[in-house]
């Protein structure tokens, strides 16, 4: 239990790192397609699954868990991006 505990301490660490960068390019995207990017998504989810096959993990576990993170993060930069946009109109 100890060391499942520690993997989630650093898995927590490194969506806050990434999440992080997905605010900071929510200022450079210039409307909700470029947030959305559904062909990023599909290259994401390639690269990843290759991954988890490198590495001996379920690709369709990973997969999952990248979409559910994914999809959470679009929900979170869509946000950013709108108050930026409010903010700018606001100028």
């Amino acid at each position: 239990r100890q060391r499942i505990d520690e993997i989630d301490r650093a898995m927590v660490e490194l969506i806050a790192r990434r999440g992080g960068f997905v605010a900071q390019a929510a200022r450079f995207k210039k409307d909700s397609a470029d947030v959305r990017a559904p062909a990023r998504v599909e290259q994401v989810i390639a690269k990843v699954r290759a991954l988890a096959s490198q590495r001996g993990a379920s690709a369709e576990v990973v997969e999952q868990v990248y979409r559910a993170m994914i999809a959470a993060f679009i929900d979170e930069e869509l946000r950013t991006h709108a108050a930026l946009g409010a903010e700018a109109g606001a100028v």
